[in-house]
């Protein structure tokens, strides 16, 4: 009489409900109220035993690699669900603007694409599938590459709380940086600019950005106590920013625990610099100085003293900010040509114009640093634009030092050999 094979230990069990379906079940410690933890899986009538084996196999080696769910995980919890809780939680730490982008991106794309599949059955391709509706809209493959990190800090934080989350959907390679067209602006371009600014009461403001090296922002949040004229310095220390409300357009606002601001007016903001190093002290130029000068006997009264407010004294919004300086270029004449195609330079490339100004000039990398608000070289180095003849006066400059103007006859020699 044959015998029925005892399973071994620990490889869970399988077996048919009266309805046809195959279950499989293994025993995974203990909940907090003593009783065993079991976890299970299933498959309809038609994909068999052996169909429920190989997912429960599966299953326990995801057990094994990842860990126990916490009691109070569901099990089915759709990356929709998960997204919710996460950008909940997500809001106390991060910053007001990278909280802001996440939503944006978990709302207008992940969810709407893949918000329906449940965490723990997760596929590379649900991943890809999110970038690929993205560059099917035709958007920038930087916005890719931003879903594609968000992505992955959320379901990395799920793991964490005890979501199943399949290690292959968390391996997928980002997309590949698109090559930025941002450049310094072109020399002659600069002048026309600065000369057009002149004709400017609040000129001033585009001096800041060519001459001084500041952010949009920084421009925008620049109060007049921060001003030193007797010592012709300034303290960057403040960004105007638009900061969320917690519920439709008034109200409190979205800001994280220990966040230091100041409301202006509604959503504008003064904000600190991501970094410490963006706050600084940097000299004020004269060209610099006397348009101060000029453009503080006829500015706006601003109640919170900003520098360039709107007409009305309240702060000027980064809209009106770009509209104006599109408005400036095209007085100036000026455009970022690539052959017969052209488009207008982007605000930031001012910046860019005046650290490759401050670098061409001969500036040591540390002070360019110190000026630009950077955190390293490395980022300063970003934004150096030298061309190929200052590169090859370098290079002969060094070779001249080490005596190396002509190649030896006896290297002549052997390069003929």
């Amino acid at each position: 009489m044959a015998t029925k094979k005892r399973r071994q230990y620990g490889t869970g069990s399988v077996y048919q409900r009266s309805d046809g379906r195959w279950i499989g079940a293994f025993q995974a410690g203990w909940n907090a109220n003593g009783t065993m933890r079991r976890i299970t899986v299933s498959c309809n009538a038609e994909k068999g035993e052996v169909e429920c084996k190989r997912l429960l196999r599966n299953k326990m080696r995801q057990v094994e690699q990842n860990g126990l769910p916490s009691a109070d995980v569901s099990r089915r919890a759709t990356v929709k669900d998960w997204a919710t809780e996460w950008l909940t939680i997500t809001q106390r730490h991060l910053r007001p603007k990278s909280w802001q982008t996440d939503r944006s991106l978990i709302n207008v794309w992940v969810i709407p694409t893949i918000g329906h599949r449940r965490l723990d059955q997760l596929t590379p391709g649900d991943i890809r599938a999110v970038t690929n509706a993205i560059r099917n809209a035709g958007l920038a493959n930087s916005t890719a590459i931003r879903a594609r990190a968000v992505m992955k800090k959320m379901l990395k934080d799920a793991a964490i709380e005890g979501h199943q989350v399949p290690t292959n959907a968390l391996m997928v390679s980002a997309p590949a940086k698109s090559i930025s067209d941002r450049d310094s602006i072109d020399f002659e371009d600069a002048i026309a600019l600065l000369k057009a600014a002149a004709g400017h009461a609040d000129g001033s403001r585009w001096v800041a950005a060519l001459l001084q090296a500041m952010r949009p922002g920084e421009c925008l949040g620049l109060c007049w106590p921060l001003i030193d004229f007797t010592e012709r310095q300034m303290d960057v220390s403040w960004q105007l920013q638009s900061l969320p409300y917690i519920s439709g357009r008034s109200g409190p606002l979205r800001v994280p625990d220990g966040y230091e601001y100041r409301q202006l007016d509604g959503a504008l903001c003064l904000v600190r610099p991501k970094t410490e190093k963006g706050q600084r002290i940097i000299p004020i130029v004269p060209f610099m100085y006397d348009s101060l000068i000029r453009w503080r006997e006829i500015s706006p009264p601003s109640p919170h003293g900003l520098v360039w407010p709107r007409p009305d004294g309240r702060p000027r919004t980064s809209a009106a900010d770009r509209a104006a300086w599109i408005a400036l270029q095209d007085e100036a004449q000026v455009a970022k040509l690539d052959g017969k195609s052209g488009r207008r330079y982007d605000l930031y490339e001012a910046r860019h114009t005046a650290a490759t100004l401050l670098l061409e000039s001969g500036a040591d990398p540390i002070v360019v640093k110190s000026i630009m608000g950077h955190s390293s070289i490395v980022t300063s180095r970003i934004y150096q634009h030298v061309n190929q003849a200052m590169a090859r006066k370098a290079l002969d400059g060094i070779a001249e030092r080490l005596q190396l103007t002509a190649a030896p006859s006896a290297l002549e020699g052997v390069a003929a050999d």
